[in-house]
């Protein structure tokens, strides 16, 4: 039985923390450059917006049901990057344990501790489990399913 994925959040500046960080880093896979802080402040939304305006979406500064999925990245086992670092930082959010020591570390290597990660977040959430982070899972990390 597969659980009704939440939609993509609407993320704008003003912003803190989850899923801040992630947005940063998946900017920074698409070629911006902003400081990953968990801040959406003038200059991430400036990396929104020229995002926006090279993709043909609605240049507003808004991260939503538009930007998303055009800023998402697919990624698996063996890739590396800022892709894999939003992952990461989706799974560190997660770590309940207060111990950022424990849990998936935000290292960038999407290898058997992430490859585990994601699998185990895609049956939790009656998906396919593939290991694959396409748009459904990214949707359900970014939307903060199944963190508390």
């Amino acid at each position: 039985m597969s659980t009704t994925i939440l939609p993509w959040p609407v993320v704008r500046r003003g912003a803190r923390d989850h899923p801040v960080r992630t947005l940063q880093h998946l900017l920074r896979a698409r070629g911006q450059s902003v400081t990953v802080d968990g801040d959406f402040g003038p200059a991430t939304e400036a990396a929104v917006r020229a995002f926006q305006g090279s993709h043909g979406l609605g240049v507003d500064g808004i991260v939503g049901n538009q930007t998303w999925p055009a800023l998402i990245v697919q990624i698996r086992r063996r890739d590396t990057g800022e892709g894999v670092r939003g992952v990461q930082e989706e799974f560190q959010f997660r770590n309940l344990s207060g111990d950022p020591t424990k849990g998936v570390q935000i290292d960038g290597i999407f290898g058997p501790k992430t490859d585990a990660a994601v699998r185990g977040f895609q049956e939790a959430l009656g998906v396919a489990v593939d290991g694959i982070v396409g748009p459904t899972t990214w949707r359900a990390l970014v939307s903060g399913m199944l963190s508390g």
